[in-house]
């Protein structure tokens, strides 16, 4: 059984879902933005019977994307957004080992999922953490629609809970760290697996909890509008599902479900569009396991585009990558962005472009609305992403 491909992709990325394929799986797909990642690749898809991939999940279990439109316009922000992104960046903790600025209580504390290893130490941890965004690719846009109405959108998961439930079940089941490995797959009924899924459903109920909570308090505390319509998608997850008649564990790693009329927000890179797009029933939705990409996709790795430290006369110095700050600033000062953070690992230039990339899925999806983005708030420069993925 060969994986179902979609787009272009180099040989390393391709050889990972070959792993996963070789690993047990009856069903695997490979969308346009994909990437290499750990033991399976990003933008990954793979179905297993009665078995699930803790690799395939991965590190940032439930990473997402949560898009709110409101019921503001472009007309009655766009002289303000300088003053709206300095709010979002103060009211909002972005970076690794922060605590939330805003205190949220929420009912997800009460689940019994909890007293679990090692759900039970992290707790604490984990509920000052509720509400933080985080480093790496993980933002609060701003963006208006063609018909210039104004949407919220965010992208971050887990955060160190999904990150240290992850490692403690990967240590667990014996798996290898690392990008070329075989994933670690466990048995959906052993004990581990039932406790695993019992964790990754609740660092799930946590992430989306952590995105609503940001994304509304951009809408109502800093924009003072309302909601009209939220679009909320997991893209590091498994679910339990059915296609063909069969029922499977499929583990999508980077890839938004897009079931016929299920609606997605997929987000490009810092100054490009986004899209919000709906699934529809088709051969090829079929194949694909009504999945669709999560983002525009990297085309160079993180170190490639910013640089590598090596040491001169004792100290850490970073070489210049293949992308300057210079040209970044200046693909950001065309498109009209207001940014706030962002670092040379995230820059246009290191991802692919997004219309492409969907062109790839034409087949499966319908595009519903495109977003322009107007400000784009991420961590600061030289913040290390330990959660992968």
């Amino acid at each position: 059984m060969k994986a179902k491909i979609f787009g272009e992709h180099d040989e390393a990325t391709i050889a990972q879902i070959d792993r996963c394929v070789a690993a047990g799986a009856e069903r695997a797909v490979l969308c346009a933005d994909g990437h290499k990642g750990y033991a399976q690749p990003i933008g990954g898809v793979v179905a297993y019977k009665e078995k699930i991939s803790l690799s395939g999940v991965g590190f940032d279990i439930a990473c997402g994307n949560l898009a709110l439109r409101t019921d503001a316009t472009r007309a009655q922000i766009t002289s303000a957004m300088e003053e709206i992104m300095n709010d979002v960046v103060r009211d909002i903790s972005f970076g690794i080992g922060r605590t939330s600025k805003i205190r949220i209580d929420h009912e997800l504390f009460e689940d019994p999922a909890w007293s679990l290893r090692p759900l039970a130490e992290l707790k604490k941890t984990a509920s000052a953490q509720l509400g933080t965004v985080g480093g790496g690719n993980h933002y609060v846009d701003i963006f208006a629609d063609e018909a210039d109405r104004i949407w919220v959108g965010v992208h971050f998961g887990s955060r160190g809970l999904g990150h240290k439930t992850a490692t403690h079940f990967l240590k667990e089941a014996g798996g290898r760290d690392g990008m070329d490995v075989s994933p670690t797959v466990v048995s959906d009924a052993s004990p581990l697996g039932v406790d695993y899924v019992a964790a990754m459903t609740l660092a799930g109920r946590y992430a989306s909890a952590g995105r609503e909570a940001v994304a509304r308090h951009v809408v109502r505390g800093i924009l003072r509008a309302q909601v009209v319509e939220e679009i909320h998608n997991h893209h590091n997850f498994a679910w339990r599902e059915e296609h063909g008649g069969e029922r499977y564990w499929v583990v999508r790693k980077g890839a938004t479900p897009a079931f016929p009329g299920q609606k997605g927000f997929i987000g490009g890179s810092m100054g490009d569009d986004a899209v919000i797009v709906e699934g529809v029933d088709s051969p090829a939705s079929r194949e694909a396991l009504f999945s669709t990409v999560h983002g525009a996709g990297r085309i160079m790795s993180r170190t490639a585009a910013k640089g590598r430290f090596v040491k001169v006369e004792g100290k850490r110095v970073r070489m210049e990558g293949l992308v300057r700050h210079d040209q970044m600033m200046r693909w950001i000062a065309e498109k009209g962005v207001v940014l706030r953070g962002g670092d040379l690992d995230e820059a246009p230039q290191a991802y692919r472009r997004l219309p492409d990339v969907l062109a790839a899925h034409a087949a499966t999806i319908r595009i519903l609305h495109t977003l322009t983005p107007l400000g784009v708030a991420m961590a600061g420069r030289d913040v290390v992403d330990p959660y992968k993925d």
